[in-house]
């Protein structure tokens, strides 16, 4: 397994990425480096380059509020959750015409819960489901709305179907990641709401990565066959994504020194809080790669090209993870440093494109005219 390139010292930091505090489970963080793209060899059978690259192509949408969640419709547009607003917003593909569909009613933003993840179910042609998670007065929760296309724009939305409830909720660490995996099954990334001991504790929904049928019920092969819990022993996961061997990786903020890529196995326990990055202990599952906290604080990750990509948020940049099987076959590579600003979600859109979603209207960056944007990437 290749090395990760490390850039600097160990800095502390929380779930979102904001300005740390040494040694606070709860506190967060922000920074960057600069970045170089070599050009790429040409492929080998033994996986993608080791040096790949990234264009920006256009910028499809300006000035949207906190976006979070991002799925694409089967036709090509794109939903979009604001965290702080609780709405959705379809993106049109092509113009970057931005329509609302509506609102999520039972939203409680606050810090860095409100209106997160959005998923559209596998059966939409026939059901029209997309799916959220967010934040309440209560808990996190997810919850699955009829989305009517014939209806006026803001009213497109029905009422919200619970399918789970009972995340444990935070001002930090709500997690907030749902996605449908091949097997069509939802899964769902969650935070321990920076109270620690969540994430060992099976019996808590904090701390872990969810598996459940799309009506919110265990799934057969889950760990606990009563269960929704899949893996435990995490932080904050908000990055899931799937390679073309239908394997699942999942990025996690770390606390004072390492971030983390994962490859997750049904079962397998991660370590938090016992072990941050590689720890090499007996009993705990090391990451793929790992970060210091002031080069990445991942959010969303996508599968494309045969590479894992990886939004940074204090880091604030575009992370390049080329895989070889179930390991780097080089080192990351890091694109767009500084240059956009905070990133939190990255998009499949097809072959070599990309959807990335900047964040600096999250009050944690420094929004200029026109943020926050989606931009179109090509990548290899």
């Amino acid at each position: 397994m290749a090395a990760v390139a490390l850039i600097f010292a160990a800095g502390c930091s929380s779930g979102d990425g904001t300005s740390p505090t040494a040694g606070t489970p709860g506190a967060s963080k922000e920074a960057a480096s600069p970045s170089t793209a070599a050009p790429s060899p040409a492929p080998s059978p033994a996986g993608p380059p080791a040096k790949g690259s990234v264009k920006v192509v256009s910028t499809l949408a300006e000035d949207l509020k906190s976006p979070w969640g991002a799925a694409v419709l089967p036709g090509g547009d794109l939903l979009v959750t604001s965290r702080d607003e609780g709405t959705i917003t379809r993106v049109d593909a092509e113009s970057g015409d931005k329509t609302e569909i509506g609102s999520v009613p039972g939203v409680a933003p606050g810090g860095e819960g409100g209106l997160l993840g959005l998923a559209i179910s596998p059966s939409f042609a026939s059901d029209r489901q997309v799916y959220v998670y967010f934040t309440t007065a209560s808990d996190n929760r997810i919850a699955r709305l009829l989305y009517d296309e014939q209806k006026p724009a803001g009213q497109q939305l029905g009422a919200p179907d619970t399918v789970l409830r009972g995340i444990p909720k935070g001002i930090i660490h709500n997690g907030g990641r749902i996605a449908f995996g091949p097997d069509k099954m939802l899964y769902a990334g969650t935070g321990e709401t920076g109270e620690t001991g969540l994430a060992q504790d099976k019996e808590s929904l904090g701390g872990k990565i969810l598996r459940m049928t799309p009506d919110g019920r265990p799934v057969h092969g889950n760990p606990d066959a009563d269960s929704v819990v899949y893996s435990y022993g995490h932080r904050n996961v908000q990055g899931l994504a799937w390679d073309s061997e239908k394997r699942l990786w999942a990025a996690e903020f770390g606390q004072n020194t390492w971030d983390e890529l994962n490859l997750i196995e049904p079962g397998k326990n991660y370590g938090w809080p016992e072990v941050e990055g590689k720890g090499g202990r007996s009993g705990f599952v090391d990451p793929v790669a790992q970060w210091k906290t002031t080069d990445a604080s991942p959010s969303g990750i996508a599968y494309a090209r045969g590479s894992i990509w990886m939004a940074g948020l204090l880091g604030e940049r575009l992370w390049r993870i080329p895989l070889s099987g179930t390991a780097p076959s080089a080192d990351p590579q890091p694109f767009l440093e500084e240059e956009h600003g905070r990133l939190r979600t990255v998009v499949p859109a097809g072959g070599d494109k990309l959807w990335l979603l900047t964040s600096e209207t999250d009050t944690r960056g420094t929004p200029e005219s026109g943020d926050d944007q989606i931009l179109q990437l090509e990548v290899r």
